[in-house]
């Protein structure tokens, strides 16, 4: 079996050292330089050859830690690393998966081709914005759940009339799939945006009435939609209004209005760290399964049997 091991870009330290530690080893030695304009040099201290290196680094934001991550991924291919896996727990750009009006780029893709034309043997991720998202790369994609870590915290709390919501018609699939786990029913919050990050209407279908609600999302941004969709449905009659997402962003105002807003917490996990305190939110880490992902990778063992 060829030596693993285990470095971390500058976004994901935290989570790299916890991956590891659960891995039963230590980070690897990295260095960044930086110049005075910025640019930016990565090299490891370390030999590597021969080995079978895994990259963490989620992409928030997107543009710089990307091209840091792919500095990384040259330098260990010079390096003669054996395998060079990116383990990218949150992959920036990913919600321009299509085009939704003419003459825009599709994000997603751009980034795809960028990955893997430096070199990269594997993509292991979290939760992207579209499932399909995988199709858009030719090397092996694990595409992690993390309903895995954040669907047993929801069950201890033991909540009476619990129904799953999701905040918008697009994310009607991932919702079903984590409500599916409890057997519970699900509404939807239809929405009609002005712009990015604003909306201009929003209603709630189906009856929340006397329930405690679950909104279920794989990231929160700005934090807008899911607030005020809160607001919706305890207008609505609800009990208790949540909300469970994979990749905490949380931009500009979102920590406030997280604050002010009638939700009760915001479970989330550490695919990206927290910028500030906030006592309404409940982070779970992800690094046991990313460990045990890069076990089972490592060992040529199931990866889907971590979360199915």
């Amino acid at each position: 079996m060829k030596q693993v091991k285990i470095f971390a870009g500058s976004a994901s330290q935290v989570l790299a050292e916890n991956i590891a530690a659960a891995y039963g080893t230590t980070l690897g030695d990295l260095t960044l330089q930086r110049f005075a304009d910025t640019e930016m040099g990565p090299s490891f201290n370390e030999s590597v050859r021969g080995c079978e290196v895994f990259l963490v680094q989620s992409t928030p934001p997107p543009a710089e830690h990307l091209m840091e991550l792919m500095l990384m991924v040259d330098a260990a291919k010079r390096a003669s690393a054996h395998k060079v896996n990116i383990l990218m727990p949150y992959m920036g750009y990913a919600r321009q998966d299509r085009k939704d009006k003419p003459r825009v780029s599709i994000g997603a893709k751009v980034v795809a081709n960028i990955i893997q034309s430096v070199g990269t043997d594997r993509l292991m991720t979290c939760d992207l914005h579209a499932g399909q998202i995988q199709g858009f790369f030719d090397i092996p994609v694990d595409h992690l759940d993390g309903a895995t870590v954040t669907a047993p915290y929801i069950k201890s709390l033991n909540l009476e009339n619990l129904i799953f919501a999701s905040p918008d018609v697009g994310g009607v699939v991932r919702t079903r799939a984590f409500a599916k786990k409890f057997g519970a029913e699900i509404v939807v919050c239809d929405k009609m945006r002005l712009r990015a990050n604003e909306i201009a209407s929003m209603q709630v279908i189906g009856d929340v009435k006397g329930m405690d609600v679950v909104f279920v999302d794989d990231m929160v941004d700005t934090a807008g939609t899911i607030c005020k969709a809160a607001e919706l449905v305890m207008e609505r009659g609800a009990k208790s209004v949540r909300a469970v997402v994979t990749h905490p962003l949380l931009s500009g105002p979102a920590h406030d209005r997280i604050r002010n807003s009638v939700l009760t917490e915001l479970i989330t996990t550490d695919t990206i760290p927290l910028r500030q305190e906030n006592d309404k939110i409940h982070v779970i880490t992800l690094a046991p399964l990313f460990a045990a992902a890069i076990r089972n990778v490592v060992t040529h063992e199931s990866i889907s049997s971590l979360f199915v």
